[in-house]
């Protein structure tokens, strides 16, 4: 007799039923560092955008559940047109991608016909239909270096990297003008404070976060490349400016060292920046998902063929 909980009581039983949900419908979960510590726990791979891009396009499962943002959903979809994917909340958006709307963009695009268009994975998949190249923060620097230098580009939507981006490469490149709201978060008078607190303690921050916090930084790299720090690095003690989720598979990985989110300006509940869309996705969500195999998300065919051009060369440019 097949084993049913119609509803789950306990955050142990959810976490059961969604085990063998998974292994009944041959689901993959992906999910991002910045998903809460459960979900991350549960997850069959762990990563930032370029980890998780790889991965959505080697599995072999018939669905892929992602646990993330929409436009994650949407990238997945778009590399894997014959497997369903689903996302606990569709309403789990990303400001970031929000700040780069499709019909102002083609203007701006179209206003620059000379200028190849380099776009963030934070993005909606018509954003990457209108780009000639895909980059995520682990590999934006490589990717804007293989580019011919006398080549005009564009980079959006986020200005933050696309400064970082400036001073890495050299390079004279064209921002659209987006941010990401939890990035924009942090305190510089507070993260000052609180290194008084903590004289040891190295900063390390995210490549979208504000010129003014990554100047101050002693390392800046994707979530990924932060992680492989705090591993190698010889410091016992780390201010972390970058979502507050990463601290999870951090403190995993070193749990003999002192992680600390850097503060963010507004008062919250952790003093810390979390992005509220991330949390949208929650256990009980996540079982619904996989339980009905909705909400389902779908990329329209001609957007879809479209924006798969980028995201290729960008994989290909990322063995």
């Amino acid at each position: 007799m097949e084993h049913v909980i119609d509803i789950p009581k306990t955050r142990k039983e959810y976490m059961e039923e969604i085990l063998r949900l998974k292994k009944e419908k041959n689901a993959v979960l992906l999910a991002h560092y910045y998903q809460e510590a459960d979900i991350q726990d549960l997850a069959d791979y762990v990563g930032d955008s370029l980890g998780l891009s790889r991965k959505a396009a080697e599995t072999d499962a018939d669905i892929i559940v992602f646990a993330g943002v929409h436009f994650m959903a949407e990238t997945a979809k778009i590399i894997n047109p014959n497997k369903k994917v689903i996302l606990p909340d569709v309403n789990a958006g990303c400001s970031l991608a929000d700040s780069a709307q499709p019909g102002p963009f083609k203007e701006f695009v179209d206003a620059h016909p000379d200028h190849i268009v380099v776009t963030y994975i934070n993005c909606t998949a018509e954003i990457k239909a209108m780009s000639d190249i895909i980059c995520t923060s682990s590999n934006a620097v490589d990717i804007i270096n293989s580019i011919p230098k006398d080549q005009k580009i564009i980079c959006a939507p986020d200005r933050n990297l696309g400064e970082y981006l400036i001073h890495q490469t050299g390079r004279d490149l064209l921002l659209w003008d987006g941010a990401c709201m939890v990035h924009e978060a942090f305190a510089m008078d507070k993260i000052l404070d609180l290194h008084k607190e903590h004289p040891k303690a190295k900063f390390i921050a995210h490549p979208e976060s504000t010129q003014n916090i990554l100047r101050i930084s002693a390392f800046v790299g994707s979530t990924e490349k932060l992680l492989n720090f705090v591993q190698e690095d010889d410091s016992e003690e780390f201010i972390i400016a970058t979502e507050a989720g990463i601290l999870h598979e951090m403190q995993k990985r070193v749990p003999h060292k002192k992680l600390i989110a850097a503060p963010a300006k507004d008062d919250n509940t952790c003093a810390c920046s979390e992005c509220h869309y991330m949390k949208m996705n929650t256990l009980e969500k996540l079982y619904a998902c996989l339980k009905n195999e909705l909400p389902e998300v779908d990329v329209p065919e001609d957007i879809r063929k479209k924006a798969l051009v980028p995201l290729e060369r960008m994989l290909d440019l990322s063995k």
